[in-house]
């Protein structure tokens, strides 16, 4: 799939869900704030309460950019968790490696973030680690390999350059930006993730 293919599908995407997934998805977003198809500016009828969730559960995973047998398995281990499956949930996604590196601000996009893991470019606690999916510890340490450190995109990254299309850095990471080095510093409570979702919603669709 070529970037410009790519963009439009995200755009599209971005648009069916109701929010943006991407930094370039947003101007498509604010010319077209309506679902995509020739019906798409007219008022939609009332959607079930299956289509409620499962469009709220879709939200949640395009915003981690992972496949649906990742998420159900997300959801199963927060299960098994004390206090709030919903919460718990979005706690565990949030402590995914890719989810990190994008938080960090070493990537612009979560695909960035997720190609900077598979290609090579992360260490943990100085080892590398190519699996986006990897669950980072608190008090683990996550870093650009200093090899890769010198590549453009981690030079921008260095100097801030994706924090115009970042939110804040949230207080469970301490960040060292320009070392491309952060820190889980304690585990991401659900309010402080930055994540667009009604976490029950999610719950309930896959408790039905």
């Amino acid at each position: 799939m070529t970037n410009v293919n790519r963009a439009r599908r995200q755009a599209r995407l971005s648009r069916a869900l109701g929010l943006p997934l991407t930094p370039k998805s947003v101007k498509y977003f604010e010319k077209r704030p309506y679902p995509p198809g020739e019906h798409g500016r007219a008022r939609r009828r009332t959607e079930s309460d299956y289509a409620v969730r499962l469009k709220e559960k879709q939200r949640l995973r395009a915003q981690y950019g992972i496949r649906e047998k990742q998420m159900h398995g997300a959801y199963l281990d927060a299960k098994k968790e004390p206090g709030l499956t919903g919460e718990s949930m979005v706690e565990l996604l949030e402590m995914r490696l890719d989810a990190l590196v994008l938080r960090a601000g070493f990537a612009r996009t979560t695909l960035q973030a997720r190609q900077a893991v598979v290609h090579r470019h992360v260490l943990v606690d100085g080892k590398l680690v190519d699996r986006p999916s990897f669950r980072v510890k608190p008090g683990q340490t996550i870093q650009i390999k200093p090899k890769s450190q010198a590549m453009e995109p981690f030079q921008i990254a260095a100097e801030g350059g994706n924090s115009d299309v970042l939110a804040t850095v949230p207080s469970y990471l301490s960040v060292e930006l320009s070392d491309l080095k952060a820190q889980l510093v304690a585990r991401p409570k659900r309010a402080e993730v930055p994540v667009t979702v009604d976490v029950q919603m999610v719950v309930e669709y896959y408790a039905r």
